[in-house]
């Protein structure tokens, strides 16, 4: 529920009650957040809150179609999902420039009583959310302008969840809940027991490997995650490689690499729906990945997993159970990087070792007994972080 009473600051004096607060009812309400898979996730935790403090309200997210399977994990959060056709300020999608007419019309002509701005810092973003002219608007703006009652000064230091959480608590909503989830049906769980029995994979025995990543410069070397595949495969750990269906060629170039005398490397890209994904990651015993969507997937379903940062903002990224999941990352001068081909070598990933991320994941599946024995290995003091 939002805070709607009077407040009083430490000497008694009248303070202002929150924005939201003020807001009278809100019936149709928006929120602009025109993001990918792993962005989505990272959402959920706002999306409760904005459903705690709205619970009759139509809830519409104009976003991407790559957020659809998100969206209809939870119906109880987002009532509709509104294609926004992209802008040439924003890289996720082309732009679809004869839609866009047609799209500002459709969203004027709903009167939204209140559109939430969490797409990002809001140069580009709070100009887009200004010609869809809904009754009340509320969102970031850069970092080092004042605040406003429905503004905050974009928080650059804070977690990707915990940014859209301080928005809302700036409204005056209660927003603490930073907890990840993501819904699998139980045909599902029973769609990923079927497929990795067709491939003659043993779940508990299974490690995932996710080499790929919409930006080039956010892998790891394939080669570099091939060693990893063919050490543990050698130590009887069968190796399922993840991924999209554009991404099968890279994983079956990564198969080839990693092939070896009895080692079991199988690629399952392009046959895992985004729940049948996440039911065969928790299932199994430990995703190794680079840090991109999946790595949120496995946050959001509880599984172990060691993560590759390469070029990204590990701050801002990084899973927040440190308990389940480990972020090894260098740290050149250069990140955060959006370049989809690194420029100046490609620092950051080769910073990360084939040795630190296999003491790393001896570390997380040697935190159960069963399936096969890790080998015994060293202690590794070596110059990628741990986050």
């Amino acid at each position: 529920m939002m805070c709607s009473e009077p407040r009083s600051d430490l000497e008694g004096r009248s303070v202002a009650r929150p924005w939201a607060a003020e807001l009278g009812q809100v019936s149709r309400l928006a929120v602009f957040r025109a993001l990918n898979l792993g962005d989505m996730l990272c959402f959920v935790p706002a999306l409760r809150a904005i459903r705690a403090a709205w619970p009759e309200a139509h809830i519409c997210l104009i976003g991407l179609e790559s957020a659809r399977p998100v969206v209809e994990r939870f119906p109880e959060l987002v009532d509709e999902l509104i294609l926004f056709p992209g802008d040439p300020a924003f890289p996720e999608k082309p732009v679809a420039h004869d839609a866009l007419p047609g799209f500002y019309r459709d969203i004027r002509s709903r009167r939204f009583d209140l559109i939430l701005q969490m797409h990002g810092s809001g140069p580009q973003s709070n100009d887009i959310v200004g010609r869809m002219q809904p009754k009340q608007w509320a969102g970031f703006i850069p970092a080092g302008a004042a605040a406003e009652p429905h503004l905050l000064p974009w928080p650059d230091t804070l977690h990707e969840v915990h940014r859209y959480l301080a928005l809302l608590q700036h409204l005056g909503l209660a927003a603490e809940d930073d907890g990840l989830s993501l819904p699998v049906s139980a045909e599902e769980e029973q769609a990923a027991k079927l497929l990795a029995l067709r491939y003659g994979l043993q779940l508990e025995r299974t490690v995932c490997i996710h080499g790929g990543a919409r930006l080039a410069s956010r892998r790891w070397p394939l080669e570099r995650y091939a060693q990893v595949a063919r050490s543990l495969g050698m130590e009887g750990w069968h190796i399922a490689l993840t991924g999209s269906e554009e991404e099968g060629p890279l994983a079956s170039q990564l198969q080839r690499m990693a092939a070896g005398a009895g080692i079991k490397v199988e690629v399952l890209c392009g046959q895992t729906p985004l729940g049948v994904l996440a039911a065969l990651i928790r299932k199994s015993r430990l995703l190794i990945c680079n840090d991109t969507g999946i790595s949120h997937v496995a946050a959001a379903v509880q599984a172990a997993s060691v993560v590759i940062a390469s070029g990204s903002d590990v701050r801002r990224w990084a899973p927040l159970n440190e308990r389940l999941h480990t972020v090894l990352h260098s740290d050149p001068p250069c990140r955060p990087c959006a370049y989809d081909v690194c420029p100046v070598g490609h620092v950051c990933a080769l910073g990360v070792h084939v040795d630190q991320v296999m003491y790393e994941a001896h570390n997380r599946l040697s935190a159960s007994d069963d399936g096969p024995k890790a080998m015994a290995h060293t202690s590794y003091a070596g110059a990628g972080a741990r986050v």
